[in-house]
């Protein structure tokens, strides 16, 4: 059973694709000989297995998609049907099925452990705790478990947690849009004393130099939940050395109880007394900087505990949220009247009215541009949070979920104030100093001048904005365009150096909110086109000006039609098709239906208007009779007489190899290779089958000779090429591959844009000094 269960030392980082970020970083660990408590992982395959290819596997992935287009669309109504799909899924997860022998190979691998021990069963989702994305608290973890029945109910509990709304919504605003899959930890569990979190680099200033420690009595949930103000120590690197302790709040602690975990209150000798003395601080720094060396010397996030007599480290991550360029802690000059004092976990400085909220249940009230006050957060919170222009919470530490989120996000954050839900009321003007940690008094007018640059940064012309972007890290040839699909994702991004634009604007994700959830054939049925073209217009403004003057190229609508069932109505327009990856999608929907075409084209009309960064784009041609009577479409729309438009093909159909010459004749003046859809139809792979998933394969001889072909007959016919995938960043090679083929632009998501600009800079240079 080696396929579904491994010991942790039989793991490395490579195996991050089958035991998860978390299985590997801990068998990393345990080959550095760094002290891990023993455990093992439940592998991806395992999943796989009894989720992926069980006997509720197609119901799962139909209901999926549905739920993956509500978290994107983050209406009211949207949040009702993406809760209800959610727990449908979790249900149908509690139904698998594990058969004995996988029973008896997970049993065995705990009774290896010792006796009814108590274990600690973590979920290590595949992409989770990467270089780019820390899905901080998304996914459950159970801990003090003891006994086979507990054990693997447990292991199921964190495969269902992959399907609840604040992991769907986590996913939908990165664009992760694959069926969600996870291997599971089983580690024996340390009796902590005392817990906590060590970043090798100091994540609110970026200083290399500097490490952060946090410690709190008992088990470590408690400061990465929170739930409580942790101890945090200052450590330089160099010695190591302690330079500063800043002392936290603490009531209660997590401990080992009969039956799980337990909740004691703590004497006021413990509350008053530091968690850590100073050789503690400075064993966990030693041990962190280990971990650090070991990888290469990049930042690290450690979780660490101690029992009575040594310490252990139970987790290690890249630290997702370190700015490129350090800087040294702000202070207060110009925060006004001190009103709160907390840690600074996420810089940055905002100015706005206050929300002070309790729960999740109430983040529909929040107003965009408000402060959001919260005695603290959880996962829930993350679609209130993406709204709020800054961050305060009354408890946790620099590495609880509110402090991860808004440093990956961008949002300004103080936590571990104690009092801010007190001391602050609902629409009292405020100014939040995420560097300094503090909270200021300001006046109305601040507030109604903040407001008025939200609002111009919207509707202004963009070129007045472009002075705001500052140097690329690296200079390029080769364009570097991102993947989006949100407007409040696509104005933040904008502001980065390292973007040259949006290569692939999906239509879907806007579609779907312009939409309100409801079939397009059923908008149209009762006479509301203008609403949703009002709709698309703006969003498509919001994108285009935060981008302008560089290109924006939309895709248009290339929903399948089991996807445009899941839209309310659905049922009674779609057909039931058996391969709809193959089917009634893209160019060829257009020609036959094109009332929903029309009105996108009108809406792009409309934003041209006044962004005309703005471009076409048309996915999965087949034939070049459909594409030729798409655009006549085109040209008999108002769009039809704007020349400076570009027009775009997808290059996902392997006919394109052939017809590309044709197309170009036909007025096209780029081709973006969509890799998923090309791999799928060029190796005859169901690119959502996990029963071949091992035949999926980008970089195939075959797929990369098509791709080859693309680029070189667009070079030959004098149009721009690009591809839009994640290989480019997650595989140098890849990219070097594309740059010595002559792509003109390679487009990736947010996260792994500058990586992709150092790969192609590299390859840039090598092939320079070849030359």
């Amino acid at each position: 059973m080696g396929e579904y269960v491994a010991g942790l030392d039989q793991l490395r980082l490579d195996d991050a694709d089958r035991a998860g970020g978390k299985g590997a970083n801990l068998g990393e660990l345990v080959a550095a000989k760094l002290p891990v408590p023993p455990g093992f992982v439940l592998l991806r395959d395992c999943y796989r297995k009894v989720v992926g290819q069980g006997r509720h596997a197609a119901a799962l992935r139909a209901l999926h998609g549905g739920a993956l287009q509500a978290a994107a669309a983050g209406t009211p109504a949207e949040a009702q049907r993406l809760e209800y799909t959610c727990r449908q899924m979790r249900e149908l997860v509690h139904d698998a099925v594990l058969d004995e022998p996988l029973r008896d190979a997970i049993v065995s691998a705990y009774h290896a452990l010792g006796h009814n021990v108590s274990v600690a069963v973590r979920s290590s989702a595949i992409g989770e705790d990467g270089a780019t994305a820390s899905f901080a608290g998304m996914n459950i973890t159970r801990t003090n478990v003891r006994g086979d029945d507990k054990l693997l109910a447990a292991v199921v509990d964190c495969w269902a947690s992959l399907f609840t709304p604040r992991v769907l919504t986590y996913r939908a605003r990165r664009e992760l849009t694959e069926p969600p899959e996870m291997a599971v930890v089983v580690q024996k569990m340390v009796a902590a004393r005392v817990s906590g979190v060590a970043f090798t680099a100091d994540p609110a200033t970026g200083r290399r130099d500097r490490l952060v420690i946090e410690a709190a009595h008992g088990q470590g949930e408690v400061v990465v939940s929170g739930a409580t103000a942790p101890d945090t120590y200052l450590v330089d690197a160099a010695g190591p050395a302690l330079l500063a302790t800043h002392p936290g709040h603490q009531t209660y602690a997590i401990v080992p109880g009969p039956d799980g975990d337990r909740r004691v209150e703590l004497a006021a000798t413990e509350t008053n007394s530091p968690v850590l003395d100073e050789s503690e601080v400075l064993t966990v720094a030693r041990l962190a900087l280990q971990t650090q060396q070991h990888y290469g010397g990049r930042p690290q996030d450690v979780e660490w505990a101690f029992d009575d007599t040594e310490p252990w480290l139970v987790q290690s991550r890249p630290i997702t949220t370190l700015p490129d360029q350090p800087h040294e802690q702000a202070t207060a000059t110009d925060t006004g009247s001190v009103l709160l004092r907390g840690l600074a976990a996420a810089p940055g400085r905002a100015v706005g009215a206050v929300r002070v909220l309790r729960s999740p249940e109430q983040g529909h009230t929040l107003r965009d541009g408000e402060i959001l006050v919260a005695p603290m957060t959880n996962p829930d919170w993350l679609p209130t949070i993406t709204r709020a222009a800054a961050l305060v919470t009354d408890s946790g530490g620099m590495t609880c979920h509110a402090a991860i989120v808004a440093r990956e996000i961008g949002v300004p954050c103080v936590v571990g104030t104690r009092s801010a839900t007190t001391t602050l009321t609902d629409s009292q003007a405020v100014m939040v100093d995420g560097s300094a940690g503090l909270v200021g008094a300001t006046d109305a007018a601040a507030v109604n001048e903040a407001a008025a640059a939200r609002i111009s940064l919207t509707e202004r012309p963009a070129a007045s904005d472009t002075g705001t972007r500052t140097t690329p890290s690296e200079i390029t040839g080769t364009r570097i365009y991102v993947n989006l699909a949100l407007p409040e994702v696509a104005e933040r991004v904008a502001a980065t150096a390292d973007t040259d634009g949006v290569g692939l604007l999906r239509a879907e994700t806007l579609l779907t909110r312009a939409l309100g959830g409801r079939h397009p054939r059923d908008l149209i049925a009762r006479g509301e086109q203008h609403t949703f073209v009002d709709a698309m217009t703006e969003s498509l403004s919001r994108i285009a000006t935060a981008f302008a003057p560089r290109p924006v190229v939309y895709r248009a609508t290339d929903l399948r039609s089991n996807e445009f069932r899941a839209l309310a109505g659905g049922t009674a327009y779609e057909p039931d098709e058996r391969n709809p990856m193959i089917g009634y999608r893209g160019c060829y929907r257009y020609v036959r239906e094109p009332e929903l075409f029309r009105l996108e084209l009108a809406a792009l009309h409309r934003v041209r208007e006044h962004t005309p960064n703005l471009h076409l784009m048309v996915p999965f041609v087949r034939t070049y009779w459909e594409l030729e009577d798409c655009l006549a479409l085109i040209d008999a729309s108002p769009l039809g007489h704007d020349r400076a438009l570009h027009r775009w093909v997808m290059a996902e159909v392997p006919s394109v190899l052939y017809r590309l010459p044709e197309y170009v004749g036909l007025g096209i003046d780029g081709v973006s290779i969509g890799s998923n859809d090309l791999t799928q139809l060029i190796l005859g792979v169901d690119r959502d089958s996990e029963q071949c998933a091992d035949l999926f394969d980008e970089s195939d001889p075959a797929v990369l000779d098509a791709i080859a072909r693309i680029i070189t007959t667009a070079r030959s016919l004098g149009i721009t090429s690009s591809l839009c995938g994640q290989a480019p960043s997650t595989h140098p090679e890849f990219a070097e591959h594309l740059v010595r083929m002559g792509i003109t632009s390679i487009s990736v998501t947010p996260d792994a844009v500058t990586p992709t600009r150092r790969a192609v800079a590299a390859a840039e240079r090598r092939i320079l000094l070849e030359r």
